[in-house]
């Protein structure tokens, strides 16, 4: 067996173990946590961090770049990975019928490696860890955190494998660590002079 063939039957595996291990009360939680508009406070309060350490010009700054970092994030994951790799979500593997736990009964596209919703939420996570430099203390641990439980719920809901969120994860990650570091570069430094 070669190392490829091990590591999907290692993914597929797993998959089948943490999808497996569902609650009808957990069904709803991981369902709401999947949605990007159940965040949209998370949001608007490390918006109003960023604008109350540095000013409306930065936080004027940062939404078009938070929405050019999504942008990016979303469609990287879709136009370098799922339409060149096109690798089938769980819940469209044949191999799999009848053992997914699919919530709700709607699966989306036919690929999913790279989970789109890792690579944006951990994108924004390392954005704003970079632009809130450890000050609050918990905001860092509250981001990847926060990041984590969205890409678990992806494998929850049977619409990713645990290898699609670990790699959307750590692309989103990369992108959002350098655009902060552009952003940084070029609105932050400058605004602190």
């Amino acid at each position: 067996m070669s190392w490829l063939s091990q590591l999907e039957a290692t993914d597929r595996a797993l998959f089948l173990a943490l999808n497996g291990a569902h609650a009808l009360w957990a069904d709803t939680v991981m369902l709401y946590a999947s949605e990007m508009t159940f965040w949209f406070p998370l949001y608007a309060f490390l918006l109003f961090l960023i604008q109350g350490r540095y000013g409306w010009r930065v936080f004027a700054w940062a939404l078009p770049v938070i929405a050019l970092l999504i942008l990016c994030t979303d469609k990287g994951s879709v136009m370098l990975f799922k339409e060149t790799v096109q690798r089938l979500r769980p819940c469209h593997e044949p191999a799999l019928q009848g053992l997914v736990h699919l919530v709700p009964e709607s699966c989306g596209g036919q690929y999913g490696f790279v989970s789109s919703h890792a690579s944006n939420h951990f994108g924004i996570a390392a954005f704003m860890i970079g632009v809130l430099q450890g000050k609050p203390r918990w905001a860092t641990a509250a981001l990847l955190l926060w990041a984590s439980l969205v890409a678990y719920s992806r494998v929850y809901l049977g619409v990713h494998y645990p290898g699609d969120v670990l790699v959307g994860g750590l692309y989103g990650f990369l992108i959002g660590s350098i655009v902060f570091r552009i952003f940084r570069r070029l609105v932050l430094q400058p605004a602190q002079r």
